[in-house]
């Protein structure tokens, strides 16, 4: 899809609006459907497993959507393996990834049965053979590699770098493949990497998974000769602008002839690709201004409902829902929010918006309601899945109840040390 390419109809849209207030995110589940199949397809001459990234966007909507179609869920707390299994994913079918996993959150995985629980230190290991020895029951365990491989992305989401912190050392994964190897509660099954977010070249993953292979060729050579798998993690990049990608075919011939070579699955951990642009945020006009020679176009959208354009100063398209030719100006696009990082576009070209219309943000089906907040007292907005020419509330808007829910308004009763 193209940059400012509006693929749900206009007037379905604003009949959403008119309906459910704004701001409000809406989906395509076919527009979805659509991302799984063209990188199933890619990857049919090897055998392999897409597992959803949950925190791209966890809605349990779109979360049984890709559960229909075969996936299995990459995770990174208790919260999205609550999520995955309440959407129908068995346990089998995840992956439990994070740097920071509590003693609490190894245990509760271990239990519920996860199929791959990727440690990132010599400590998590320790923590995780504890965790078996109390449940009383083994664990599928992987190794997530820090393989040392630079990719173009925002220095954010950049996660495969030496001096980030995810992942083992990779001089230090085959000494732990080893130690796995010596007690029966745990059983290595993957090597695995994730590189970053946004990639739009295959050639760091081309290099990120030559640089485990050889690491599987260590393992086994040490001795240990479990391994089923290879994880190459997610990131695939989204077009939002003017980014040049590359296919899902070009993705699996950097990827898949090496590990077909060692005769090891492919895993994958997709969340982007499938669902950013099956999305968007409509937002209405409030107000335009004039002010230090600029103009601004005020919208009830900001910050606390799509953080990407403050955080990341990540550019999304924005089209009015309302056709018709008239003229056009740079403005900024603000929100409400007391931030004068509160934008969701700055001097962008538009076309001369009123109060009261529609406006679209393209590309925000994933990282946009997951990082949504509720500062400044804002409720956070609803989600709506849409299919064909239905749609329904997949998560209703917040209520002001809902901001204080949980909160005590007088004391109860005081606790001492």
């Amino acid at each position: 899809m193209g940059p400012g390419v509006l693929t749900l109809d206009p007037a379905l849209l604003a009949g959403i609006a008119g309906r459910c207030g704004t701001p409000v995110y809406v989906y395509s589940g076919n527009a979805i459907r659509a991302q799984y199949h063209a990188l199933q397809d890619a990857l049919q001459q090897i055998p392999h497993r897409i597992h959803y990234s949950v925190k791209a966007n966890g809605n349990l909507g779109i979360l049984r959507i890709l559960r229909q179609l075969g996936a299995g869920a990459d995770i990174v707390s208790v919260g999205e393996l609550h999520r995955a299994t309440r959407a129908g994913f068995q346990p089998e079918q995840i992956v439990f990834s994070g740097v920071g996993k509590t003693e609490a959150e190894l245990e509760q995985a271990v239990r519920a049965g996860v199929g791959f629980i990727h440690v990132e230190s010599a400590g998590e290991l320790e923590g995780l053979i504890a965790a078996a020895e109390r449940t009383g029951r083994a664990a599928g365990v992987g190794v997530r590699v820090n393989p040392d491989v630079t990719a173009d992305t925002h220095p954010y989401t950049k996660t495969g770098e030496r001096t980030t912190k995810f992942g083992v050392p990779y001089d230090e994964v085959v000494g732990l493949a080893r130690r796995i190897a010596t007690d029966p509660r745990v059983r290595l099954r993957s090597l695995a990497m994730h590189i970053g977010s946004q990639i739009t070249d295959v050639e760091p993953y081309r290099r990120g998974t030559v640089r485990l292979l050889e690491l599987v060729a260590a393992v086994r050579a040490s001795g240990v000769h479990t391994l089923e798998c290879v994880d190459v993690g997610g990131g695939l990049g989204v077009r939002y602008h003017e980014e040049e990608l590359p296919s899902p075919r070009d993705f699996a011939a950097a990827v898949a002839p090496p590990v077909r070579a060692a005769g090891l699955t492919l895993l994958l951990e997709p969340g982007r690709f499938l669902v950013a642009n099956a999305g968007v945020l409509l937002t209405r006009v409030l107000y335009r201004k004039h002010a230090g020679g600029r103009e601004y176009v005020i919208v009830d959208a900001g910050m606390t409902d799509f953080v990407r354009p403050s955080h990341y100063h990540a550019h999304h398209e924005i089209v009015p829902l309302r056709d018709g030719n008239r003229p056009s100006r740079v403005v900024n696009v603000v929100g409400p929010v007391c931030e004068s990082g509160d934008f969701l576009a700055l001097d962008r070209r538009l076309p001369l918006v009123e109060p009261g219309e529609y406006l679209a943000v393209l590309g925000t089906g994933a990282y946009g309601f997951v990082m949504s907040s509720t500062y400044n007292a804002r409720p956070r907005p609803p989600e709506v899945i849409v299919e064909g020419d239905r749609w329904y509330v997949a998560r209703p808007r917040e209520t002001l109840e809902d901001l204080v829910r949980g909160e005590v308004d007088e004391p109860v009763e005081w606790q001492r040390l």
